[in-house]
């Protein structure tokens, strides 16, 4: 299973805090599998069957899963799922183009690695060799709280009537709490039952209490769903951004990984330079 693997995790939480408003491709967290497959390989054919898969069906449905098997005997097959926001629609063509956004940038971070998942404000996808579908899963992926408020009564009642109402069983896959400025969201993926995205939801819900109770706000998302409050606009005030924040997080990763690359490879090549250098002098010393 994909939880079970070493991933390396890269994690920008959203920092607009009016969640429905914020754009919904910003990058929120993305992990890929150490393991790799093989260029042309059939994994890799049916890696990018399923992701085009993704996209096409997102014009439809607002969620899906799919699994596209390998020859008999092979270990090709790709188990795989996307899921837009729930107040997303198919027809609007929101969660259409947030699932092609992410399926670019899961391509792109993730290239050639077995088993990927990223999610973004308003969408979220994942692909790997093992089955994980209908399998519950509370790994904790991102975690984050903002500044503490201090004690007051009226916000903490607040927190606790939005926290409240995201708990509640009754309230779906998706749900919405609002309390005057403060608001939440909580979200389970389509794959799981009632049962088990209820008590996804929950651990969700009890870490965003016990971790976060006192701030301004927090997110907690866990592989398979996510719990999140804010004040409106407390992300952006609380990390000293505006609201006209820039939403390229993902491509400001991609650089700085980059860069970090780009002088590792720097510092190596200087290395065996020098380390050329002084071998050719001490030739040069042995040959007088």
């Amino acid at each position: 299973m994909f939880a079970t693997k070493t991933v390396l995790f890269i994690a920008v939480v959203s920092l607009l805090g009016t969640f429905s408003s914020a754009a919904v491709d910003t990058f929120i967290y993305g992990g890929c599998s150490q393991e790799k497959y093989f260029p042309g390989s059939p994994y890799e054919s049916n890696v990018n069957s399923l992701l085009t898969s993704f996209v096409s069906s997102a014009s439809l449905y607002t969620y899906n899963n799919f699994t596209t098997n390998g020859i008999s005997g092979d270990s090709s097959s790709v188990y795989g799922l996307y899921q837009c926001r729930g107040d997303l629609s198919s027809g609007s063509g929101d969660c259409a183009r947030c699932v092609a956004r992410a399926v670019s940038r899961l391509g792109s971070l993730c290239a050639m690695a077995s088993g990927g998942a990223l999610q973004l404000e308003g969408c979220f996808v994942k692909y790997d060799n093992t089955t994980f579908l209908g399998v519950e899963d509370k790994t904790v992926v991102v975690r984050r709280c903002g500044p503490p408020v201090g004690y007051n009564s009226d916000e903490m009642t607040r927190r606790d009537s939005v926290v409240g109402s995201l708990a509640a069983s009754s309230g779906g896959s998706y749900r919405v709490g609002v309390s005057g400025e403060l608001q939440g969201v909580a979200q389970c993926t389509g794959d799981l039952s009632a049962t088990e995205c209820q008590d996804c939801l929950m651990e969700a819900i009890g870490r965003l209490r016990t971790d976060c109770g006192g701030a301004a706000w927090g997110d907690v998302y866990l592989a398979k769903c996510y719990a999140r409050y804010s004040a409106r606009g407390g992300h952006s005030r609380a990390n000293g951004y505006g609201g006209n924040r820039n939403n390229n997080d993902d491509d400001e990763i991609e650089k700085t990984l980059a860069i970090i690359v780009g002088l590792i490879d720097g510092v190596t090549l200087l290395v065996v330079f020098l380390s050329f250098m002084a071998k050719s002098c001490e030739r040069g010393k042995g040959g007088k």
